[in-house]
């Protein structure tokens, strides 16, 4: 005599040609079973009804607005026509804000042995727009003591001004003095050759002021 789990109790004899019919679940575990599914079904639908009042009030596009400000929590603003994207704006005063060429007083001087140079330079910085100042050899402490193509010399106020100057040569080293105006000294050195065209300077100059990239938040804004 065998008692199989579903026959509720019953006992059945196993006669090798009949098999016991299993009864149906406990109606308990059918209510719990329905309890489970129907808070399943409530749980989504209260999901799916917050996401459409974020949708329809707008929160998302706050978040989003949120997320594009900076750090004082104001919105990015758009870059003027001809602005470059990411590039600060050079304050007025600023030192290392580049001047235009006619704001620019160089004093040329030649540290070699070869003659001409000082004078030959300084026409043609003069023809690219730059006030020239003195023209001659080179003083006793840099007299061919500038082994590179040129040293241009700057004072603190003058820091832009020797940055634009410098990007007329390739391998010039720019270096600062304690001058207190704003007139740049253009030291020609023993590889000296030649200035670089007006386009090759002008990429250099471009080169020299780029500024370094800023962090990007993730996504479009």
């Amino acid at each position: 005599m065998l008692t199989p789990r579903g026959l509720k109790g019953k006992q059945y004899r196993v006669t090798g040609n009949t098999y016991p019919r299993l009864g149906r679940p406990p109606k308990k575990s059918r209510k719990v079973i329905a309890a489970l599914a129907g808070l399943l079904a409530l749980a989504l639908v209260g999901l799916g009804g917050v996401q459409l009042y974020d949708i329809f009030t707008g929160k998302d596009k706050n978040a989003s607005a949120q997320a594009c400000a900076t750090p004082s929590g104001k919105p990015l603003a758009a870059p003027t026509p001809g602005e470059t994207p990411g590039a600060p704006a050079a304050a007025q005063g600023d030192p290392h804000a580049i001047p235009q060429p006619t704001a620019v007083t160089v004093n040329v001087y030649n540290a070699t042995t070869k003659g001409g140079l000082a004078g030959r330079t300084a026409e043609e910085l003069k023809k690219r727009g730059f006030v020239i100042g003195k023209v001659g050899n080179a003083p006793a402490e840099l007299d061919k003591k500038v082994p590179g193509t040129a040293q241009v010399i700057a004072g603190p106020t003058g820091a832009g001004a020797g940055t634009l100057v410098g990007s007329q040569i390739a391998g010039a080293t720019v270096t600062a003095d304690a001058r207190t105006d704003t007139s740049v000294d253009f030291v020609i050195g023993d590889s000296y050759n030649a200035l670089l065209d007006e386009t090759q300077a002008a990429a250099a100059l471009a080169l020299a002021t780029k500024p370094s990239p800023a962090p990007t938040a993730t996504g479009s804004c």
